[in-house]
C-alpha cells in the first residue's frame, strides 16, 4: 500500500518524548520573550495529534489485514544485503546492523534514489545510501533540519508568521513576517542561545502526510503557508514535519532530531520580500549555519574573517577601483584604475572571441515594450525593468541582449551555410533591483556581460556546447578557478516537443562526456525553454559562485519566428539558439575575483603593475623617464618621488599597495638604463635593462601568468 492512501508519519524513537517539548522550551528559553508560545502553537499541535492518531489507526488496520510478515530486501551501497520488514524496517536500524557508529554518523539516507528520513520505515525491497555530512545532499538536509531549530526560536521569540525556511550553499535562513517591528541584529545572541536550548532537547522530526484540506485547517492562522498551499502544492496530500512545538509545512527530509545539530550559529539578519515582489508583504530574514562538530564552525568562522578582510567594497574603496553613490543606487562609478581591471577583462574575452569565430555586434539599449511581449518577458518581468512612455508608446531599458539578437538573426533570410551564427555583445544592461537588495558589485542595476547567442541546427548542438566547455575552461584556468559541472533536464512544465528535448539533452551529455571533466545530473532542474548546463566556480577561500551559463532555448525562435533555409529546401527550419556567457556579469566578476585574490591581482590584471623609485633626488628625471616607457608600453606605471619617505619606506609603501614590481634606480641603473627589479613579496631579481624589463613584463602580461612575480 503507498504512504499516500494514508497518513503516515516517522516514528522518533521510543525513548524521546515530545508531550514535555513546549514546557521545557518555556522553562530553558533564554531570553524573557520566550515565555507564552502564541496561541495557534496550542491548536495547531492538538490538530497533529488529532491527524496523528488517525493515522495510528489507519495504520493498525492495515496490519490487522496483513496477517503474514512483508520480508524485504535492501541491498547497502556497498554490496551488502539485509532482510527487513516493510513498514516496519528504518534505515537507521539497517545502519545499525551494520554498525553503530555508522548509524550515528549518517545525517540522511537514500533509499532507491530518493533522499528518506532515517526513522522512516522502508516500504519495499531497496537499494539504500547512507549519506555522511560531507555529501552535499547530506549537507542540504542538515542545513534544512538546522532551519526549523531557528524557525521553532523564531517563532516562540516574536509570534511571527513563518514563511520559508530553505537550506542554501552555505548555511540557511528562515523568512518571517513580523506585523509591527523588525528583527534587531542585537537580539541575534538570545536567538542563537534559544536554538542551542532546543538542540539540547533532541526535539525528533516526526513526519505526517495528510490531505490538502487538513493542512489548510492546521496553518488557518497563516497565510502565508495557506498561499504556499494553494498555489504551489498541486497533489492531493503533501507533508508536515514536528519538531517539539513546532509544526511545519515541508517536504523534508530531515535529521533524525535536533540534537544531531552539534554546532550552531545565527549571524546575520535583513529584510526581503515575499517572493521578492517589492509590492507583497516585507518578511525579516535570519540567516545561521550549523555543523556536526565545533572543529567545521571554527574552520567557518575563520573563512569568515578571512572573507571580511577579502570584502572587494573594502578593496575597491582602498585601491580606489570604484564607488557607489546615492544619486545613482546600484550603478557603479569605475574610477580610473577599476576601468583597467574592467577593460583588461572585456579585452581577453575579445580575444577568445576573436579565436572561437563570435562576432561581437552593437545593439540598442532602449526598445518598445512589444518587443519584450514577444520574448515573453513582459508578461513574467515588467517589475524588474526600467520602462517609461515616449509618443504614446512604453519604451523600456534592455535587462538582457537575447531579443535584441533575435531582431538581428531575423532581419534578413538566413542559410544552413551560415550556421552556426555566433553573436556577441557587452551592451549596457539595467535591472530593477529592490533597493535592499543591492549590494557592492554583486548585485546592481547596471551591469554588462559577456553575452553571447548561438543560433545553431539541432545538429550542431553538441559541437558548439563542446566548443562553450572549452571556453570557459580556457578563462577560468586563467584565473585559478576549479568549477562543478550540472546537467539540468527536462522539468514537468516544459513547452516543445518531447523529441527535440530527449535529442538536446543526449547531446548535451555527449558534449559534457567528451570534455572529460566531473559533471552531475539535476533531473527536472531545466528551464521551461530548454535544458542547460550550470557552473559553480570554487575562490581561494572555498566559495562557490554561478557565472558562466549555458542554455538551450527552443522558444525563443519560435516566438520570433526565426527560421532558416535548410540543406533540403525547406524555408521554415526553426534555429536553436544557446545563450552563454563565461564571466556573467563583468561587475560581479570583479567582486569575486577581488575577493579571490584579496587584492593581490596578478600582472596581466593588475591595476598597479610597476612602481619606479628613485634611490634621491638626482634620479627622479630618470625615474619620470622610466615610468613613462613603461606607461607608453601599455603598463600601469607610477613614480613615487615623495620626498617625505626614506627609500625602504617608498618600497614598502609599493608593496603594501601591491604593486607586482617594484623598480628602484640610481645612479648606477641610470648609467646603464636599467632598472633594479623587486616584487611586492620582496622577491628580489636585480638589474635588468629598461628594453629587456620591459619585454619581459610584455610577455608576462601577453602570457596571463598567475606568478609573474616568480616567473620574471
Amino acid at each position: 500500500m503507498s504512504c499516500l492512501l494514508f497518513p503516515f508519519i516517522s516514528q522518533p524513537p521510543p525513548s524521546q518524548s515530545q508531550e514535555k517539548d513546549i514546557k521545557k522550551t518555556k522553562e530553558s528559553g533564554p531570553d524573557s520573550e520566550v515565555k507564552n508560545p502564541p496561541n495557534f502553537v496550542k491548536e495547531r499541535l492538538k490538530l497533529f495529534e488529532i491527524l496523528k492518531k488517525d493515522h495510528q489507526l489507519l495504520l493498525a488496520i492495515y496490519e490487522k489485514k496483513g496477517n503474514t510478515s512483508n520480508v524485504i530486501t535492501v541491498r547497502v551501497a556497498d554490496g551488502k544485503t539485509v532482510e527487513g520488514e516493510a513498514w516496519k524496517t528504518t534505515p537507521y536500524q539497517v545502519a545499525a546492523e551494520i554498525s553503530q557508529e555508522l548509524a550515528e554518523s549518517t545525517v540522511i539516507a537514500k533509499v532507491n534514489g530518493e533522499l528518506w528520513d532515517l526513522d522512516r520505515p522502508l516500504e519495499g525491497d531497496s537499494t539504500l545510501e547512507l549519506l555522511m555530512f560531507e555529501d552535499k545532499e547530506a549537507q542540504a538536509v542538515y542545513w534544512h533540519s538546522s532551519a526549523h531549530v531557528l524557525g521553532e526560536a523564531l517563532e516562540l521569540r516574536y509570534g511571527g508568521l513563518l514563511c520559508c525556511g530553505p537550506p542554501t550553499d552555505c548555511g540557511f535562513y528562515y523568512d518571517m513576517f513580523l506585523e509591527d517591528r523588525a528583527v534587531s541584529s542585537t537580539e541575534l545572541p538570545a536567538l542563537e542561545s534559544a536554538c542551542k536550548a532546543i538542540i539540547k532537547e533532541q526535539q525528533p522530526f516526526e513526519r505526517l502526510e495528510v490531505s490538502k484540506e487538513a493542512l489548510l485547517d492546521l496553518f488557518k492562522y497563516n497565510k502565508f503557508k495557506c498561499r504556499i498551499l494553494k498555489e504551489k502544492i498541486n497533489t492531493p496530500t503533501t507533508t508536515v514535519y514536528r519538531c517539539g512545538p513546532l509544526v511545519d509545512l515541508c517536504k523534508g527530509p530531515h535529521v533524525r532530531h535536533t540534537g544531531k545539530i552539534k554546532a550552531i550559529k545565527i549571524f546575520k539578519n535583513s529584510s526581503t520580500y515575499w517572493e521578492g515582489n517589492p509590492e507583497m508583504e516585507t518578511l525579516q530574514r535570519v540567516y545561521g549555519i550549523s555543523f556536526p562538530d565545533d572543529q567545521m564552525m571554527t574552520a567557518w568562522e575563520k573563512l569568515q574573517e578571512e572573507a571580511k578582510t577579502q570584502d572587494h567594497r573594502r578593496i575597491g574603496k582602498e585601491q580606489e577601483l570604484f564607488f557607489f553613490h546615492d544619486l545613482s543606487p546600484g550603478s557603479c562609478f569605475f574610477l580610473p584604475r577599476g576601468a583597467f581591471v574592467y577593460n583588461t577583462l572585456m579585452d581577453f574575452i575579445r580575444e577568445e572571441y576573436h579565436r572561437r569565430s563570435f562576432m561581437e555586434v552593437l545593439s540598442p539599449n532602449v526598445y518598445s515594450s512589444k518587443l519584450w511581449e514577444t520574448s515573453g518577458h513582459w508578461q513574467h518581468y515588467s517589475d524588474n525593468m526600467f520602462t517609461f512612455d515616449i509618443d504614446k508608446d512604453t519604451f523600456a531599458l534592455k535587462p538582457m541582449n537575447c531579443p535584441g539578437h533575435c531582431l538581428m538573426f531575423a532581419h534578413r533570410p538566413r542559410s544552413w551555410r551560415e550556421m552556426p551564427i555566433r553573436f556577441a555583445d557587452f551592451g549596457a544592461l539595467h535591472r530593477n533591483e529592490p533597493l535592499g537588495t543591492l549590494s557592492g558589485l554583486t548585485c546592481v542595476r547596471r551591469f554588462q556581460q559577456d553575452d553571447a547567442h548561438i543560433f545553431c541546427t539541432v545538429e550542431q548542438i553538441e559541437e558548439e556546447i563542446k566548443g562553450c566547455l572549452q571556453f570557459l575552461q580556457s578563462v577560468y584556468s586563467t584565473f585559478g578557478f576549479s568549477f562543478q559541472l550540472n546537467l539540468s533536464t527536462r522539468p514537468e512544465n516544459f513547452l516543445g516537443e518531447v523529441e527535440i528535448w530527449d535529442e538536446a539533452e543526449k547531446q548535451l551529455q555527449y558534449s559534457l562526456m567528451e570534455f572529460g571533466k566531473p559533471w552531475k545530473m539535476n533531473p527536472g532542474d531545466g528551464a521551461f525553454y530548454g535544458p542547460k548546463i550550470d557552473i559553480k566556480i570554487k575562490d581561494a577561500i572555498g566559495r562557490y559562485h554561478q557565472c558562466a551559463t549555458i542554455q538551450l532555448d527552443f522558444q525563443l525562435p519560435v516566438r520570433f519566428n526565426l527560421t532558416y533555409v535548410s540543406k533540403d529546401g525547406d524555408d521554415k527550419k526553426s534555429p536553436v539558439i544557446i545563450h552563454r556567457a563565461i564571466l556573467g556579469s563583468v561587475e560581479r566578476m570583479i567582486a569575486i575575483l577581488s575577493e579571490n585574490y584579496g587584492g593581490r591581482w596578478p600582472f596581466w590584471l593588475s591595476p598597479r603593475q610597476v612602481m619606479v623609485i628613485p634611490v634621491e633626488p638626482t634620479c627622479e628625471k630618470y625615474a619620470l623617464q622610466v615610468s613613462t616607457e613603461f606607461f607608453e608600453e601599455g603598463f600601469m606605471a607610477d613614480v613615487d618621488l615623495d620626498h617625505s619617505c626614506t627609500l625602504n619606506k617608498k618600497i614598502r609603501n609599493a608593496q603594501l599597495d601591491q604593486y607586482n614590481f617594484i623598480l628602484v634606480v640610481g645612479e648606477k641603473e641610470k648609467t646603464n638604463n636599467a632598472v633594479n627589479v623587486r616584487t611586492r613579496d620582496n622577491k628580489i631579481h636585480g638589474e635588468i635593462s629598461v628594453t629587456s624589463a620591459i619585454d619581459k613584463l610584455k610577455n608576462l602580461k601577453k602570457s596571463r601568468t598567475l606568478n609573474a612575480e616568480e616567473e620574471f
